[in-house]
């Protein structure tokens, strides 16, 4: 009786402590860690598999974080989570240094010290560069895949086989000179100042990365050559011909003799690839099931096509004219480019996988709502300005391609005639234009608009709008507001309803409403539409937006369409086109994904302050190839004026650059008093 009651009792106290002190253990996690392949490796990032259970049910870590693991195992951890996934390109380590310490005249010696990490943090760890590699393979050490080796000069070498991109090394360095690369992370990022770049790389609109190319037509490896441009210019042969050039203008060869010719080396290996028959195509992302529509089949347009498709989207341009290229079709000479050469650069672009349907025009033949409608999860549009609206005889018609919007030319021009093309509702808003907008706007006010409002980015100044005035326009119905942007536009179906403004000096954003928009620039300003939440109804109308897409890195902190650096007409340059159209790609990516498309703060633009060389030494001057050109009467129609590079020119030409690196190049002194060697810093 005694040991039973005690039994009772120890029982009791038993089930009133696993109530007191029991653990719940979400079932969820538990189905997930058995998912796991339990080898606790640590690629994930978290201390075990464990951990990154808990990570994934709490959201912080995705299906397909498990590093050691095959996709069947992330599909079923997804299926565990109620969630799909997309298949994923694999991501691979990749150094952003090319200069060793061993390569440098002046480096410190890290006596005692092994490790990276704790040389950067005892005295900064410098060779010469504060962001180059230190050399002593922190990296290679802490890769528990042994992916990476210590290579001769004594930077990190990625051994791609081995490589799972479960980014150890990436957190392991102190420098941020070794990133995880995939195709996706190679369009989305911006040149920071963690980044070692090039002046001629940094002075280029599309970023190419120049100095490799370069040293890939050095070495006689052509076709690799010709894919590097192409990561960030489609238009090789294109670009290698029209282009104004101003890598040269910062090359570092200016501090010696004249600047490499980059631009023609360009052409070379681009006319190569040509002429082999051989196409040579980027890395490309694996296909995500999305649709985008690209409306304007000019450069900008089809360069987002072309990045978008390498994002791994399934995209479509729409064109008005017969035929693809835009301006580079019709306002440049034969003999500066000829048409095969145009051709040739486009059909690359449509065999990335993009789609083109010519004489389709936004607004006729098809419309935002529509192609919404049609599964097209965004639209970017790249329609041009006032310059490609008279290449296609449009200039006397009136175009809407936006719902409710127009340009203020074409309101002045026919907002008298009520039975006009322009359709004046209640409520209208005009952005931009000084005293001309005024005058539009009392004229809309005669055509029976209700609320008529002006949105200048200018500050209240009295030479535009005298105080007088500013109180004869409030008694009849006219609001002006002043020192603010227009940022996004809203519409339902085929009907505008609302522009958002914010003041250029705060965060605010006010919701307007508006059926009737009027810009004052040459063109429609360049925008990512995107559906709004589905509506419960089947037949109701699709609600969508209009957002801006990312700015130029110079302008990142300006506020608005047609802000300081926007495109008010067409761009000054075809390359200056290709980099937006890689930064519209970029947006449409990451508001399909909810990822935020603002800059970095440490963005490179062109008054960042950098580390960088005011001359060379231990460099010889040498002769710039001088592009042979066609003799009198020899150039026909479609016939090149310059001739191009012969492959001994472009070797020669190439052996000219310095292979540089942020403050770091290679000298090219062959001299006993250059010691011989390639190393100056």
């Amino acid at each position: 009786m005694i040991m039973g009651g005690l039994g009772v009792v120890v029982g009791i106290g038993l089930a009133v402590a696993s109530k007191v002190f029991h653990v719940f253990v979400d079932p969820k996690i538990l189905a997930v860690e058995d998912a796991l392949p339990g080898a606790n490796c640590g690629g994930c990032g978290l201390p075990g598999c464990s951990a990154n259970a808990e990570a994934i049910v709490a959201g912080k870590a995705a299906p397909n974080s498990c590093v050691a693991a095959g996709p069947e195992v992330a599909e079923a951890i997804a299926a565990i989570m109620g969630m799909t996934i997309e298949a994923k390109e694999p991501d691979i380590a990749r150094a952003g240094c090319t200069y060793g310490v061993a390569d440098a005249d002046v480096k410190f010696i890290y006596d005692g010290l092994s490790d990276c990490r704790a040389a950067a943090m005892l005295n900064g760890g410098m060779k010469v560069c504060s962001i180059g590699c230190l050399g002593l393979g922190s990296c290679a050490k802490a890769c528990p895949f042994g992916a990476i080796v210590m290579g001769p000069k004594g930077l990190p070498v990625v051994i791609e086989e081995k490589c799972t991109g479960c980014g150890t090394c990436e957190r392991v360095c102190p420098k941020n000179i070794i990133n995880l690369s995939s195709v996706t992370r190679r369009i989305l990022r911006e040149y920071t100042t963690d980044n070692c770049t090039t002046p001629c790389q940094r002075a280029c609109p599309a970023g190419i990365d120049i100095c490799e190319y370069i040293r890939l037509i050095a070495e006689g490896d052509y076709l690799r050559s010709v894919q590097v441009i192409k990561e960030r210019n489609p238009f090789p042969s294109v670009i290698g011909r029209i282009c104004p050039r101003p890598c040269e203008v910062d090359c570092r060869r200016n501090f010696v003799d004249e600047p490499v010719a980059i631009n023609f080396l360009k052409r070379f290996v681009a006319d190569y690839e040509r002429e082999q028959g051989q196409r040579i195509q980027p890395y490309k992302a694996p296909d995500t099931g999305r649709k985008i529509a690209v409306v304007g089949g000019g450069v900008e347009g089809l360069s987002t096509a072309f990045f978008t498709a390498r994002l791994g989207h399934s995209t479509t341009v729409f064109e008005a004219t017969s035929k693809l290229g835009g301006l580079l079709r019709s306002a440049i000479a034969d003999y500066r480019l000829p048409r095969d050469i145009l051709d040739w650069d486009i059909d690359g672009i449509l065999e990335m996988g993009v789609t083109a349907e010519t004489e389709k025009k936004l607004g006729r033949d098809f419309t935002v709502d529509s192609l919404l409608a049609e599964g097209y999860q965004a639209i970017f549009l790249a329609s041009g300005g006032w310059d490609s609206r008279l290449a296609r005889g449009a200039a006397t018609t009136v175009e809407t391609a936006i719902p409710g919007t127009y340009l203020l030319l074409d309101v002045i021009r026919f907002g008298n005639n009520a039975e006009g093309p322009i359709a004046v509702q209640s409520d209208v808003v005009l952005y931009g234009g000084g005293r001309m907008a005024i005058d539009a706007a009392r004229l809309c006010k005669a055509r029976g608009a209700e609320a008529v409002t002006l949105i200048f980015r200018e500050t209240p100044d009295p030479a535009l709008v005298p105080e007088s005035e500013l109180d004869q326009l409030k008694s009849e119905g006219i609001a002006l507001i002043f020192n603010s942007g227009i940022t996004r536009i809203f519409g339902e179906g085929r009907q505008l309803t609302q522009v958002e403004y914010q003041p250029l000096d705060g965060e605010e954003r006010v919701q307007l409403a508006a059926n009737t928009l009027i810009f004052a620039a040459g063109r429609l300003p360049e925008l990512v539409f995107k559906p709004l939440d589905e509506s419960d109804a089947e037949s109701a109308p699709i609600k969508w937006e209009g957002v801006e897409p990312s700015k130029a890195p110079a302008y990142y902190q300006s506020t608005g369409l047609f802000a300081e650096g926007s495109v008010i007409s067409d761009y000054s340059g075809a390359i200056k086109a290709i980099g937006a159209g890689r930064r519209a790609a970029a947006t449409i990516h990451r508001i399909m994904y909810n990822l935020p498309i603002e800059h970095p703060e440490n963005v490179v633009t062109p008054t960042t302050v950098v580390q960088d060389v005011d001359g060379v030494k231990a460099v010889d001057a040498t002769t710039r190839q001088i592009m042979p050109l066609g003799k009198p009467g020899e150039t026909a129609v479609g016939r090149d004026l310059e001739k191009g590079f012969n492959a001994n020119m472009a070797k020669e030409e190439a052996s000219r650059c310095l292979q540089c690196g942020l403050i770091c190049y290679a000298g090219c002194g062959k001299s006993a008093e250059d010691k011989g060697s390639r190393d100056a810093a």
